[in-house]
């Protein structure tokens, strides 16, 4: 890699983290307190928008706690757990009382919370730099990171960034990732998700996440691969959106079309209308599976959505994202105790390891059901009447799409689902 442009300003640290969306600012303030050095590079300034259900299960919660975000804070809005619709049936599940998670989800936009867990970071000591666009990885003559390229605003100066490690929490893009040759799977699905701001007062503090399995998409007739959402902010606000995933030997599915098509359906009370929308439609890919592998090479680290961490069962990644930032940052720290060198990549090699002792077999479960149900009839045959009807039936489903369980087994539930996962081949590297 060239050395980057002649006369261009220079920072240095111990570690760079490239985008400060949730997996970035979460790696960020974890090396900070590790005591490392850090710089969190962000290519935006904050707040910002980002297309997102705005949704947090337990798990999710989990990973803020261990942060010391203040989830009492304004802005914050609890949820008791979720409630699903299918074919006429309407059933409320609340988050289960486990003893490793909260028994409660949080909802907040975007818009602020990316900008509220940046600061958090910068206030652990990560050094924040915005409105830097990482343009391309610095490497040594043995191909080994060492830092990275970038312009600054407003008047695009160039400027190096060096560090011995760098983690790419860059999106769904993965632009640092692919510029060291790290290519996503396309095995493995990238689902498509869209979401609108309502105001109505009579959802905004609805205590539960509703989720409508039935849809169909309106130029085929055929189920939706996918559902769609009703999220309540409790600012006067709801996220109204949709997921799908991608249907093989068909079109892509228009959700634009599909979100029309379904909110007629959805009670009038409600106001979900065109004239209560308070924000454009906007979408973004969901990369799923892990598609991208290893999430450790030569210096870089991958988290969040550059590394495909997205659940392929529900399509939620935050949560993921702030997990995977924390295991980066400690497999940094804990290499740093060492001096460079094979015992310090032997360290660093733990980091997908680990990855895949968390995921590994869930997610090859989940890509499967998404091939074999999911990506074609969406989720109403998991929603049968039958289960529906059934209480355990429901909550063992709910814990699988959620991935919320005790870790030993809480209960038969969490038993069964642990038994499940070891049945599942171990994913290769």
């Amino acid at each position: 890699m060239p050395a980057g442009p002649v006369g261009a300003r220079e920072e240095q640290a111990q570690v760079i983290v490239v985008g400060a969306g949730p997996a970035g600012s979460s790696a960020a303030l974890h090396l900070a307190r590790a005591g490392l050095d850090v710089l969190l590079l962000e290519k935006s300034g904050f707040p910002r928008e980002k297309a997102c259900g705005d949704g947090l299960t337990p798990r999710g919660v989990a990973q803020l706690v261990r942060m010391g975000v203040d989830i009492d804070a304004p802005g914050w809005m609890r949820n008791r757990g979720m409630r699903w619709v299918c074919e006429g049936n309407r059933v409320e599940l609340d988050w289960p009382q486990l003893g490793s998670l909260p028994d409660f989800g949080l909802t907040r936009s975007r818009h602020d919370f990316d900008d509220l867990l940046a600061a958090h970071a910068a206030a652990a000591g990560a050094r924040l730099r915005t409105q830097v666009k990482v343009t391309a990885p610095l490497t040594d003559r043995a191909g080994r990171i060492t830092g990275v390229t970038a312009t600054r605003s407003p008047d695009g100066e160039p400027v190096r960034y060096r560090a011995p490690f760098v983690v790419a929490a860059d999106g769904a893009s993965a632009r640092t990732a692919v510029a060291l040759g790290l290519a996503r799977d396309t095995n493995r699905p990238v689902a498509a998700a869209a979401r609108r701001y309502y105001h109505s007062q009579a959802r905004t503090h609805d205590p539960y996440l509703e989720l409508w399995a039935d849809l169909r998409c309106p130029h085929t007739g055929l189920d939706l691969p996918g559902y769609g959402w009703v999220f309540p902010l409790g600012d006067g606000r709801v996220n109204v959106g949709l997921g799908a995933l991608p249907q093989r030997r068909r079109r892509p599915v228009d959700l634009r079309s599909a979100l029309e098509h379904w909110l007629p359906r959805l009670p009038t009370e409600w106001g979900i209308q065109e004239e209560n929308a308070e924000s454009p439609l906007r979408s973004a890919p969901l990369p799923m599976g892990l598609n991208r592998r290893p999430q450790y090479r030569r210096g870089l680290l991958l988290v969040g959505d550059s590394a495909g961490m997205v659940s392929p069962w529900s399509g939620e990644g935050i949560a993921q994202a702030m997990e995977a930032a924390e295991v980066a940052a400690e497999t940094i720290a804990l290499a740093l105790a060492r001096p460079a060198g094979p015992r310090r990549e032997r360290v660093l090699e733990q980091y997908p390891t680990e990855i895949r002792r968390r995921w590994g077999r869930y997610y090859r479960l989940g890509s499967l059901a998404g091939d074999l149900v999911l990506a074609r009839y969406g989720y109403r045959p998991l929603l049968h009447p039958r289960v529906m009807a059934s209480p355990p039936l429901l909550r063992a489903l709910a814990r699988l799409l959620t991935h919320v369980t005790d870790e030993p087994a809480h209960d038969t539930i969490d038993a069964v689902l642990h038994t499940l996962m070891r049945l599942v081949p171990s994913p290769r590297r």
